[in-house]
């Protein structure tokens, strides 16, 4: 009876949760000051230090503990034929009101934020077709430039040395430099890992994610190792509070860019150029047609296997899944959703502009 009071209470702090977290997405000073300049960052390196030295994912293993619990409920409530439903389904919504609790508590506040490009003064605004080609063809140089140095021939595909394990270690490197110029990027005391649900993340088309409960960054460690870099230091971006897609891709971009490896560099200055065609082509194919032309025919190689290895994977459930993620997104002030990820135009934009001034 103790534990029924106990599960009444927990479930209905949910709604109450629930309008908290709609108060506070209004209030974006307070959250920058109090929680992602404030009690986030000891909170993040806390689960860093608890578990980075693990070599597994423990929040895989909790998420898959979890699950189990829920089918087994569910078997034993339909055997019993709903016997005890109503304490079960209030001990379910006391369950999910913690997860609530915890996901905002220990990483889900910094949505709420101020925007990266406040943070780092970047002139961040609509921007012309003549802004987009000019940042397009700086990225297209730099990017040609370096497959060269790896590749020592404009035809050949990059291809990546290293392990997993190896990539992870390095990746830090890049946030080390870039903090000497950002200090509020710093990153320290690793937590990256292999996905335990690598092949159902590839099958959902997704690369990697942060468990929001333990702090770890998960990588699919499926993909493609030309882009593993990039996403790799995406998920680190996610660790230091930077909970917007589009402002994670522009820390990744960041921090492979400033890492001294070539790997690093060719991956950050790869992704930055896949989302800047991509926008170009929209606003001007013929335009977008002359620029590829420009790049080196090795680099599309790269990207016409990373296609056909995301196309192995297609699967008529996708989809679906990618409208709950975007629904998600929605849900945590991201009101493009899935597009947010592209909104990284604008800050390559305005931080080249910003270089070449």
């Amino acid at each position: 009876m103790h534990n029924h009071k106990k599960n009444i209470f927990i479930a209905l702090s949910l709604p109450v949760q629930i309008i908290l977290a709609q108060f506070l997405s209004q209030k974006s000073l307070w959250i920058e000051y109090y929680y992602s300049n404030g009690i986030y960052p000891h909170i993040s390196k806390f689960f860093r230090i608890l578990l980075g030295w693990i070599p597994f994912s423990v929040g895989d293993l909790i998420g898959f503990y979890l699950l189990f619990l829920l089918v087994k409920s569910i078997f034993f409530l339909i055997k019993r034929k709903f016997q005890n439903f109503l304490p079960k389904l209030v001990k379910f919504i006391a369950i999910l009101s913690i997860i609530y609790f915890c996901f905002y508590a220990f990483w889900g506040l910094n949505y709420f934020r101020e925007p990266l490009a406040k943070n780092l003064k970047l002139k961040q605004a609509a921007y012309t077709t003549e802004e987009l080609i000019s940042t397009t063809k700086q990225i297209v140089i730099e990017l040609n430039k370096i497959h060269v140095q790896i590749t020592k021939n404009d035809s050949l595909p990059v291809i990546v040395p290293y392990s997993q394990r190896e990539i992870y270690n390095l990746a830090p490197n890049g946030f080390q430099e870039l903090s000497k110029r950002y200090p509020q990027l710093t990153y320290q005391t690793s937590s990256v890992k292999s996905s335990l649900v690598s092949l159902f993340q590839s099958y959902n088309g997704t690369s990697g994610y942060l468990n929001p409960i333990t702090g770890e960054a998960q990588v699919n460690n499926m993909i493609p190792k030309t882009g593993y870099p990039a996403t790799t230091c995406h998920e680190m971006a996610h660790q230091i509070g930077w909970a917007a897609e589009n402002d994670a891709n522009f820390v990744s971009f960041l921090a492979s860019i400033a890492n001294k490896d070539l790997y690093f560099k060719y991956s950050g200055y790869r992704m930055a150029y896949n989302y800047c065609i991509g926008q170009v082509y929209k606003r001007d194919k013929a335009l977008g047609k002359e620029i590829a032309k420009t790049v080196n025919k090795g680099i599309y190689k790269d990207y016409k296997a990373t296609y056909l290895h995301w196309k192995q994977f297609k699967n008529p459930i996708e989809p679906y899944l990618k409208k709950g993620y975007n629904s998600y997104l929605k849900a945590n002030n991201q009101s493009k959703g899935i597009q947010s990820y592209s909104y990284v135009v604008d800050l390559l934009i305005a931080y080249f502009k910003k270089k070449d001034s």
